[in-house]
């Protein structure tokens, strides 16, 4: 009996994942395994290359080799590429094309190379046979790779045509989708063929457009991937054996037949509507929309009554927040999952990627240098492993309730794990409550920050919100960039002990707490949106009514800190004629309309908070013509003459280099000239309130001798931000 011939064979794959296809590839028979960094070559029969064509899913191509010839130059490449037997794989009248990597001193443009290969095939066409094949880029009879290395060229033909691992199922991507070979990476490493041979469940916490989910059917119910693949390469070439083929495709149907009688329970959430609806399609073209749930859930949403038992897999593969406004989502995102994760998921087994291994300590995973893979260009690590449970820490009193300084009683903390750490936060939070809740209940202030950084370990600022009207309490969170002396593992742990605890010790809702990551931005406007949520809220502060909007911007478009000066504003605008310049969203206006204003004028160059402030000044019954709104450059508005006025707020921006401005604006450079302009402004016996919460800034008294300038900060600082004096400066200036 004569053996079967021999071939080598490469198949490519992402960075990160050859170890995983060597070892797929030697349970498919191969041989001679030699695992590289772009791939995996190795050798074995025709059955062998077949075998990886339809059952691999970590290879992005199989490839045959044909030969290593000689390439230093490109008519050496092209006299190589004559020499093949191509008419053993091409007929005359078919088509091909040619997929080109690679370059050297002699050699530097693929797109030359590829034509220079190309020219080589059907030149010797025309010369045999009179006649020669045309190019087709998308469905090619043969599709030719060559991969030029030093002064030889790997000559290879693609026996799988369009890439392997486009399924042909994803017919509702999502954006920025998992690669479907790296998704079944990530449950290899995850162990779930085992956890599925025992019968043990998978969910998604995120599953996008289902790319893991149906990977995971698929290889529970061991369904080859290729198996109702058209377009394969191998199907059109010349040296192509149907019989052998058809006998593989005959196994891989009983195969996926029998397991999908033991298909284990596989479910997905998602919060976006959208991406439920993108999975469903999928689901239906993977052939499993009956096999597999999903359904519109938030990751923090309670366990429900059909959920998975367990011990199984849990996945996810959650946003990487590349730009700043991502980063904040991110972050809150992983304090969730951890919560999660330890509450609803100890003892079953994890694969989650990131593309950044700081969470892999507070997720309590493991993240290796064999667990770095690359979703294109981005290195992602897949932090994997047993969820433990979280380390127990009884909590006191969990049925004393919060009394709010709107009076009502907040719901009990919930009894609940936490660490040490988290504990003594807790307790700091219950003291501040007490303190300050019953300064804000005698004051009547319902807005004010609760904590900030009161332990240097849990760096956060905790702003509380209240409706009256409502009955409704928000949390505002702030994370302050950790120093880079601070291990950012740790720091992610204890941001994701500190916002579980926040809602619980609050007694609010998992949705009522707003969290964001505060840092210097240099060269950035400090109103930068960072959503479109579009949610606003109103609340009440000195005896008028203000809407916040806790997720678009970095600020809730109310300056707890300037409470005191709001005030004083109200008190001193009886009858005067009142200027807010960068007005922001008006609060200011509203307070001096509310003191009698004669009348007010804000100026802010942002058309979103001039809305904003019209807002704010009609919910309080202010409208007309003695309440002006501006939509302008503050700078350039200064320069056009206008009658005077009686009381002016300043408060710019630190720094701003907005596209409508004429130059940028630094407040440490250019307080003095902006003050003196402003001033032009103010009539005889008038006053001007200047702030700024620039910390390194230092009055240039001795540029403004014509003015005379109080630094009255200390009136302006209220009770809740005792701790942090430095937040703002604020000076009254009127004319010498």
């Amino acid at each position: 009996m004569t053996a079967s011939p021999s071939y080598n064979f490469f198949a490519p794959t992402p960075r990160g994942i050859a170890s995983l296809l060597a070892e797929e590839l030697r349970q498919l028979g191969a041989l001679e395994v030699d695992e590289q960094r772009a791939g995996v070559g190795f050798q074995g029969s025709l059955e062998v290359g077949y075998r990886a064509c339809l059952w691999s899913r970590l290879a992005s191509r199989v490839l045959l080799v044909l030969e290593d010839a000689p390439a230093s130059t490109s008519d050496e490449l092209y006299e190589s590429v004559s020499s093949l037997r191509w008419d053993e794989h091409l007929r005359p009248t078919g088509t091909l094309a040619v997929n080109f990597n690679g370059t050297s001193p002699n050699l530097r443009h693929t797109h030359f190379g590829a034509l220079r290969v190309k020219d080589a095939i059907v030149d010797g066409f025309r010369e045999r046979n009179g006649t020669r094949p045309s190019v087709d880029v998308e469905a090619p009879d043969l599709r030719v790779d060559v991969h030029l290395h030093g002064v030889l060229a790997t000559i290879s033909i693609d026996l799988s045509g369009r890439p392997l691992h486009r399924r042909g199922y994803r017919a509702q991507p999502v954006d920025a989708p998992l690669r479907e070979n790296l998704a079944a990476a990530v449950l290899m490493r995850g162990d779930w063929t085992q956890v599925a041979a025992g019968g043990g469940p998978l969910v998604d916490l995120m599953c996008g457009s289902g790319t893991l989910l149906i990977e995971g059917a698929w290889m529970a119910a061991d369904r080859a991937p290729a198996m109702e693949r058209p377009d394969l390469g191998l199907l059109r070439w010349m040296g192509h054996d149907q019989r052998l083929w058809n006998g593989l495709i005959k196994e891989a149907r009983e195969r996926y037949r029998q397991g999908l009688e033991t298909l284990p329970q596989i479910v997905g959430y998602d919060i976006d509507p959208a991406a439920v609806r993108a999975t469903r399609v999928n689901l239906r073209g993977a052939g499993l929309s009956k096999r597999v749930h999903v359904e519109t859930r938030a990751l923090v949403a309670g366990a429900g009554p059909d959920d998975p038992a367990g011990p199984g897999l849990v996945v996810a593969n959650p946003p990487y927040g590349e730009r700043l406004s991502d980063e904040t989502a991110v972050r809150v995102i992983f304090a969730d999952m951890s919560q999660q994760l330890h509450d609803r998921y100890a003892g079953w087994r994890a694969a989650i990627l990131t593309t950044s291994a700081e969470w892999a300590i507070p997720l309590s995973l493991s993240s290796g240098p064999a667990d770095v893979f690359y979703n294109g260009a981005l290195e992602c690590p897949l932090l994997h492993g047993v969820i433990p449970a979280s380390r127990r820490v009884t909590t006191p009193d969990p049925d004393a309730g919060t009394e709010t300084s709107t009076g009502r009683v907040a719901p009990p903390a919930q009894a609940t794990s936490r660490s040490d750490g988290a504990q003594m936060l807790a307790n700091r939070l219950r003291k501040n409550l007490r303190t300050l809740g019953k300064w804000a209940r005698r004051e009547g202030v319902t807005c004010y920050r609760l904590y900030d950084a009161d332990l240097p370990e849990y760096a956060v600022a905790v702003d509380l919100y209240e409706s009256v009207p409502q009955q409704r309490r928000w949390a505002h969170v702030q994370e302050y960039r950790a120093p880079a002396t601070i291990d950012p593992a740790k720091a992610a742990a204890r941001l994701q002990e500190a916002l579980p605890t926040i809602v619980e010790e609050l007694g609010i809702a998992r949705e009522d707490m707003h969290f964001k990551l505060r840092e210097r931005k240099k060269g950035k406007t400090q109103y930068q949106r960072l959503s479109q949520g579009g949610e606003y809220h109103e609340v009440s502060e000195g005896g008028v009514s203000l809407w916040v909007n806790f997720t678009d911007y970095l600020d809730t478009g109310l300056f707890l800190d300037h409470r005191p000066t709001r005030e004083m504003i109200g008190e001193l605008a009886a009858g005067k004629h009142f200027l807010n310049l960068f007005g922001y969203t008006g609060s200011a206006t509203v307070h001096a309309a509310a003191g009698g204003a004669a009348a007010t004028t804000t100026v802010d160059m942002s058309n979103t908070y001039i809305e904003w402030a019209r807002r704010n000044l009609h919910g309080n019954g202010f409208r007309g013509v003695p309440h002006n709104l501006i939509q302008a450059d503050c700078l350039a508005w200064l320069d056009i003459p206008r009658d005077g006025f009686d009381l002016i707020f300043l408060d710019p921006p630190t720094f701003s280099n907005s596209k409508r401005m004429d130059s940028a604006f630094d407040i440490l450079e250019d307080h003095a000239d902006l003050i003196r302009r402003t001033a032009r402004l103010l009539n005889d016996g008038g006053l001007m309130l200047f702030s700024t919460n620039a910390r390194q800034f230092k009055m240039d008294i001795a540029a403004l001798p014509d003015l005379e300038c109080k630094d009255i900060t200390w009136k302006t600082i209220p009770k809740d931000f005792e701790r942090n004096a430095k937040i703002h400066q604020c000076w009254s200036i009127t004319h010498a």
